[in-house]
């Protein structure tokens, strides 16, 4: 196979070379110095984005901090689910961070943060679980065949939105653009990708939802309107947006802890 020089597309068999490193290897490293970290006993992880959230989640819960197993700040719920933050943004950060929980035995993963929407039906609170992501960052096409969408677990996706709706979330479905480059987004592209139907743009999704296809783990993600590209104005403090990431926090510990409970575990 010929490998392309650096800035040209990858091979469209990139996803099928040996990789010359392996999570399981942090994992390892992680246990030799504490023996007891593991995830495998967890409903499964969240992703948070917003230290304001984990921080609510600890005053509202009662999380307890874990050791740092991973590159992130690690809570445990009562629920027994795990949340993770401070680690920044973006797909290739959250998926390192994906990849070193799952090596430690997470077994389902849902991502949660804010979102910019590209239609003026969408307003800041508003919430949209994923459908699927449009693949418009780097990381997916490491993991996955070439291809342009990239869908999270439907059975994880329907008890997030079934959660959320328990709890009085009023939350659509829809398609998001996953992007690497936030201040390259593009007018051109925005009328492009909702032609497409998608109605939100984020950083995550599609690398997140990737990664976990590839390692065979269960994923789900959803979204609460920050700002809009849709009429471009400067971001504000909205209330609204906090109340929906509340919201959806509490919906996706219900989701996990409710898939667990019907395993048996």
């Amino acid at each position: 196979m010929s490998i392309p020089a650096p800035g040209a597309p990858l091979p469209a068999d990139k996803h099928l070379l040996p990789s010359l490193t392996d999570p399981a290897e942090h994992a390892a490293y992680i246990r030799a110095r504490h023996p007891d970290a593991g995830l495998a006993r967890s409903p499964g992880a969240i992703l948070l984005y917003q230290s304001s959230l984990a921080e609510h989640a600890a005053r509202r819960t009662g999380t307890r901090p874990l050791e740092r197993w991973v590159s992130a700040d690690l809570h445990r719920t009562a629920d027994g689910v795990v949340l993770r933050s401070g680690f920044g943004r973006g797909a290739p950060a959250a998926g390192l961070i994906v990849e070193q929980l799952i090596a430690l035995g997470a077994r389902a993963v849902i991502t949660i943060g804010t979102a910019a929407t590209l239609t003026d039906i969408l307003q800041p609170g508003d919430l949209v679980i994923c459908q699927d992501a449009l693949r418009g960052e780097g990381l997916s096409h490491h993991y996955l065949p070439p291809g342009r969408y990239v869908a999270p677990d439907p059975d994880l996706t329907d008890r997030l939105a079934a959660a959320a709706a328990t709890l009085g979330a009023a939350a659509r479905r829809g398609r998001a653009w996953t992007t690497d480059a936030l201040y390259r987004e593009s007018a051109a592209e925005v009328r492009q990708y909702t032609a497409e139907d998608a109605v939100v743009a984020d950083m995550e999704a599609a690398g997140i939802l990737a990664v976990t296809r590839y390692r065979h783990v269960p994923a789900a993600a959803a979204f609460t309107v920050a700002d809009s590209l849709a009429s471009r104005a400067p971001r504000t403090n909205a209330p609204q947006t906090g109340e929906g990431l509340r919201l959806l926090l509490g919906a996706a510990t219900r989701a996990l802890a409710d898939r667990d409970a019907e395993s048996g575990r």
